[in-house]
């Protein structure tokens, strides 16, 4: 018996919602798992409409609705010391698992025990499904005025994680050699989060080092620290290429632009004489402005975004290879 299918010219208009065929619904409501309080912090599971303007996704944290959940969403760093701390209960064939990591290769350990399970990536790679700055800029309508906080102090560096070997440790020990740096943290000075920004506001450099060098690690030290404190970025992570896709090159100074750290510290100090020169580094501000979409709530709510517009069937062999391949860049 020979099979055959006879061809039906029909459009994806044209199906109706009750033909065999149909489409999939992709306005039905999604159900989406938070499998696990990201780093124990718990957050409102009912804002992507009201607050985010997402409307079809509903965030649970009940793991009794695993069989009916449309995703689950799973926080690396909650997971990554057990295998047996993923779901155990078979999936469901429609349910898609949403790798979820903010965090570089340095800290984000054991990336092969996810191996052929995760279907979608959220991160801070732009080449995520889902994709999660720590931070952005937007361009303005229209120009406007700006004025510079008052600037009392050379360069400002906050930090409470030595890393071994980590490479910003080095540069900072050879750049003090031939600057002052204040630094402020753990075995530090003091600086509380509400003094924070008046703080750091009067630095004109501060320096937003990157524990890591990895593709489009452009953290809060660099969005928050700096940007919203206003303070010029002086910048040492990813290339310089990689930063000016998100962020005018007028906007910062690389560590990478000097050949050595006394030629950054001797840049500094130029500019620390030159207030026009100075100034130039805030032209950008004119035209655009810095936008940090911050709260858990807000990340997975964004995963429900991601869903509607991903493939029904995908899966990543290896979420290690994917991951890893945005090292050194």
């Amino acid at each position: 018996m020979v099979f055959t299918c006879k061809h039906r010219d029909t459009t994806v208009d044209q199906l109706s919602n009750d033909s065999p065929i149909s489409v999939h619904n992709k306005e039905k409501e999604l159900l989406v798992l938070v499998w696990v309080w990201p780093f124990s912090e718990h957050f409102p599971l009912n804002t992507c409409q009201s607050v985010y303007g997402i409307s079809g996704c509903k965030l649970t944290a009940d793991r009794n609705l695993y069989n009916k959940a449309d995703a689950v969403v799973m926080h690396h760093i909650d997971i990554m010391y057990d295998k047996r701390l993923l779901p155990q209960d078979p999936r469901p064939h429609y349910q898609r698992w949403i790798w979820f990591n903010m965090e570089p290769p340095l800290i984000a350990k054991n990336l092969h025990f996810l191996d052929n399970m995760f279907n979608m990536t959220m991160t801070f790679r732009q080449d995520s499904d889902v994709y999660r700055p720590y931070g952005r800029i937007e361009a303005l309508k229209q120009p406007q005025n700006f004025t510079i906080p008052a600037k009392s102090k050379l360069v400002a560096w906050v930090v409470s994680q030595w890393y071994p070997g980590a490479r910003r440790n080095e540069y900072y020990e050879e750049l003090d050699k031939y600057i002052p740096i204040d630094v402020y943290g753990k075995n530090h000075m003091t600086l509380s989060w509400d003094d924070f920004c008046k703080t750091i506001s009067q630095y004109k450099f501060y320096l937003a080092f990157e524990n890591s060098i990895h593709k489009d690690y452009i953290t809060e030290k660099f969005w928050h620290n700096a940007f919203e404190s206003w303070a010029v970025p002086v910048v040492l992570g990813t290339s310089r290429k990689n930063y000016e896709r998100f962020i005018p090159g007028d906007a910062f100074i690389h560590v990478d632009d000097f050949p050595s750290a006394k030629g950054l510290a001797d840049y500094l100090l130029q500019l620390d004489n030159d207030d026009e020169r100075y100034k130039k580094y805030f032209n950008w501000r004119s035209l655009y402005r810095v936008r940090r979409e911050t709260g858990w709530d807000n990340h997975y709510c964004k995963a429900c975004r991601g869903l509607r517009q991903a493939p029904d069937y995908q899966f990543i062999p290896s979420v290690e290879k994917w991951f890893l391949k945005g090292n050194n860049v």
